[in-house]
């Protein structure tokens, strides 16, 4: 609420006026959160690139082609740290059909080589993000694409709110990690393979999207018999 301001009795003042000071607080770590990690990432392009291109006028050798995949790697981890930061952006909410911005999000992981089969009605209308919102299906449908042979997508209005299940046929997470893979930089390998790709934030980026919808986003063993990661929006 923007424009709450303290009245009334005294308590009631002294209250309101506490959940101001701890919102202001809040938001001054939140802004302090994200100018680090985007700063820390920006600065860190530079002497990569530097290396980029002294390993490019170096001879080939076995040395500097692991030194170039060390790159690479450092490059996708700062790369998942910018897209962290960005999550905290100001995009203003928009009611929108999600199904348009769902089938754009499935075509773009089917270019990337998924196989996906979806079902996708028209008129699930809500209030969203759209960029936002389009980021966390596309992390969830790496995610799938990356562990799983086949991904299934499937959305549906369900009591007063959206539900969109994004199954795959892969591994699986156990029951007992499917909330502390919500953590930031949490890996789970004996899940997951580790040379796919991702430095942890994926998962935390997507809940923290959907949260900040007043949503959800949980994790359950799919139909498929791998992962199901299900995403709830109200209406």
């Amino acid at each position: 609420v923007e424009d709450y301001a303290p009245k009334g009795a005294a308590e009631v003042h002294l209250a309101g006026t506490a959940f101001l000071r701890m919102r202001d607080r809040i938001r001054r770590q939140m802004a302090q959160r994200t100018e680090m990690l985007a700063g820390v990432s920006h600065d860190l392009r530079t002497p990569l690139t530097r290396m980029r291109l002294e390993l490019a006028m170096m001879p080939p050798h076995e040395s500097a082609e692991e030194l170039k995949a060390d790159i690479d790697e450092m490059e996708k981890m700062l790369e998942g740290y910018l897209a962290f930061a960005r999550g905290e952006g100001t995009e203003q909410a928009q009611q929108v059909d999600l199904a348009p911005l769902l089938r754009e999000a499935i075509g773009n992981a089917e270019r990337a080589g998924a196989s996906i089969e979806a079902v996708v009605p028209d008129g699930l209308v809500t209030w969203v993000r759209p960029d936002a919102f389009r980021r966390c299906v596309s992390n969830l449908l790496s995610n799938a694409r990356l562990h799983g042979g086949k991904v299934a997508v499937s959305a549906r209005r369900f009591k007063e709110r959206v539900e969109i299940a994004i199954d795959d046929d892969g591994p699986g997470i156990p029951p007992e990690h499917r909330e502390a893979v919500f953590r930031p930089f949490y890996r789970l390998d004996i899940s997951r393979n580790s040379e796919t790709g991702g430095v942890g934030l994926g998962l935390t980026i997507a809940r923290d999207v959907m949260r900040s919808h007043g949503g959800d986003l949980v994790l359950e063993k799919a139909p498929l018999g791998g992962l199901r990661a299900l995403i709830r929006l109200p209406l």
